[in-house]
């Protein structure tokens, strides 16, 4: 790989980052409060992936960003600083992406969110990703010491640990805080404890899990398991239906087990509600690093009952059980629901203005 040239002289107004994706609510979120710290940090805006020299104000897969030919072309950012988006790139596409930025001379930063792809079942693809995207970066950013730990030992390189900023917004964290000080509209002791299968990631592996929690929650006074799954994993005509969860979850609703949802993507607002609804989500992860949905449930009050594998103990208080590509430990899992059934555990308090993550 060619030699660093020095670096483009930044903006003397601002650092200009060009951010994949820049539109990804994690990447929003870094963005200071305060308009008027300093450094002044300009991300630019996600490219059309029709047409990379048009902004897109939502769609931003496939990332233009990644091609070596935008690098080379675009006169409008001082660091690259890359989040998600690479799961279908090749190690030699990589490759090419990260010359073009030394070629450049542009700083490269890599925020390793993932050290195991949650939508991969075999781990090769992404481990040959960040065999290249690691040694590469100029900087390095994880979430939590575990995942740190891990990419010291595997890659000798040293990541700063920042926690990843909220994800649910500031108003409605504070909308949420205030409705917990007003009367229940919910049944008289009600417990509710979730479990979203979405459309059925390769990480999870929910019948287990929801196998133990129908018979865990039916011994609980006032408990209430609810189910809630995408349209396409769950409706027969469904493009990933499967078969044995469906038919676990409609008898297990016929008989009375649980409270079935299904429904397509739901729009922030609606997941939001929905997360506050719950007293409890159960994570049924057998692999992954760190979870997104953990931190939404923190801002939201939330208990979260998260496996063992990951570093998802890491990224803020979580009761654990047992559950990796091993297997899941089903009494591990029953104490850690029949805990926060005691304690009535919450999550994290709503962060106030100021307490939003780094500016990168």
């Amino acid at each position: 790989m060619p030699a660093r040239q020095p670096a483009r002289e930044a903006s003397s107004t601002a650092i200009r980052v060009a951010s994949v994706p820049s539109n990804h609510v994690y990447v929003r979120h870094l963005a200071p409060v305060d308009a008027e710290a300093s450094p002044i940090i300009r991300r630019l805006p996600d490219p059309d992936p029709d047409d990379p020299g048009r902004s897109t104000v939502s769609r931003w897969w496939p990332p233009a960003m990644l091609e070596p030919e935008w690098v080379r072309s675009s006169d409008t950012f001082d660091i690259f600083h890359l989040q998600f988006g690479f799961d279908a790139r090749t190690p030699e596409e990589l490759t090419a992406l990260v010359t073009a930025l030394r070629d450049r001379g542009t700083p490269f930063v890599y925020t390793v969110h993932d050290l195991r792809n949650p939508h991969h079942l075999d781990s090769a693809l992404h481990n040959a990703a960040l065999d290249v995207l690691i040694p590469a970066a100029d900087a390095l950013i994880t979430l939590t010491p575990g995942a740190a730990e891990e990419i010291q030992r595997r890659w000798g390189r040293t990541a700063r640990i920042i926690p990843h900023p909220h994800v649910v917004d500031f108003e409605t964290m504070e909308a949420v805080q205030r409705a917990r000080f007003l009367p229940d509209t919910r049944p008289t002791g009600e417990f509710r404890v979730g479990v979203h299968v979405k459309s059925l990631r390769a990480s999870m592996n929910p019948v287990p899990v929801i196998t133990t929690l129908i018979e865990t929650v039916r011994d609980l006074p006032g408990a209430v398991l609810q189910i809630n799954g995408h349209t396409d994993v769950l409706d027969p005509a469904g493009a990933r239906y499967s078969d044995e969860l469906a038919d676990l979850l409609i008898c297990a609703e016929a008989a009375g087990d649980l409270d079935l949802r299904i429904h397509d993507f739901l729009p922030d607002d609606g997941l939001w509600a929905y997360l506050a609804s719950l007293d409890v989500s159960v994570l049924p992860y057998r692999f992954g690093t760190h979870s997104g949905w953990l931190e939404a449930c923190r801002d939201l009050g939330t208990t979260v009952v998260a496996p063992s594998c990951g570093y998802y103990r890491d990224q803020g208080p979580v009761l654990e059980y047992g559950h990796t590509e091993e297997g899941m430990d089903a009494a591990s899992l029953r104490a850690a629901v029949e805990t926060a059934y005691r304690q009535r555990v919450g999550g994290a308090a709503a962060a106030g203005p100021g307490t939003s993550g780094l500016a990168i």
